[in-house]
């Protein structure tokens, strides 16, 4: 046991302890996770079996916070282009009362729901693109910095972790000796930190069995509308994650995080 299985290990218990189920009504049921959505509550996710298949929904609460926030998308391309990408990288759809759905059966049941969970708080962080000051998607910007960089990376990169659930991340760097996964923030909180050291974590032990080399977790994240929480940047370094700051990205110790280890 490493350091990094005990920190899964407490994170997969502080889950368990603060997931709340309870049933609603025709048979659905409701999941409370402790993650929290634009207006700092938690999101909920709605599930129901029907033969073998099961519903997962967000009972529509994800575009209509949204709405209510100013983000609307029949108006943006761009946004449209991005909402559909997310949907696409994790298999979620749209019904017609404007829910996020997917549908699973009882062995894709966990995978479904952390599917989901992960595109809801992805599409949630849109309204960042809401306010006047923000005219391009910070994962754009992140996209030509590594080209300035001249860095090769792969671009919504998948993989599956050591629990047999498969993560996404906004892009892979492959070096001769480490293999960076790095992840964008448009504003960094304790639901979307906590996600990417236990996505990290997860896919560390099974990455360096394939790859034979070090994988290392990187964070940049963007501070022109906000600055960092040091709490929250002192838990990444406490996990051994790294990052970058968007404001001092051409500074030469965090060009360097992008190069290989020696």
């Amino acid at each position: 046991m490493t350091w990094i299985d005990d920190a899964i290990d407490d994170y997969i218990h502080f889950l368990r302890e603060h997931t709340i189920q309870s049933a609603v009504d025709n048979g659905w049921f409701s999941i409370t996770t402790p993650f929290l959505n634009i207006y700092n509550d938690c999101i909920e996710i709605y599930c129901k079996k029907e033969a073998e298949k099961i519903i997962l929904s967000d009972g529509g609460e994800t575009l209509n916070n949204l709405e209510l926030s100013g983000v609307t998308f029949s108006r943006s391309q761009k946004r449209k282009m991005l909402l559909d990408q997310i949907l696409l990288n994790y298999g979620v759809s749209i019904d017609n009362n404007c829910s996020l759905v997917v549908m699973t059966d009882m062995s894709g049941f966990a995978q479904a729901k952390h599917a989901m969970l992960s595109a809801i708080m992805e599409i949630s962080d849109m309204y960042m693109v809401s306010k006047p000051n923000v005219f391009t998607v910070f994962r754009d910007d992140v996209n030509g910095y590594l080209d300035e960089q001249e860095i090769i990376y792969t671009p919504g990169f998948i993989s599956k972790g050591a629990s047999g659930v498969e993560f996404n991340f906004d892009f892979q760097i492959a070096h001769r000796k480490t293999e960076i996964l790095l992840n964008t923030f448009n504003t960094i909180n304790k639901s979307n930190l906590a996600i990417f050291l236990f996505n990290w974590g997860d896919i560390k032990e099974a990455r360096e069995k394939i790859a034979k080399k070090s994988v290392r977790g990187l964070a940049i994240i963007n501070d022109d509308t906000k600055e960092p929480n040091v709490q929250l940047l002192s838990a990444l370094e406490s996990k051994g994650a790294e990052y970058i700051i968007w404001s001092k990205r051409h500074e030469p110790k965090n060009v360097e995080k992008l190069k290989d280890a020696a």
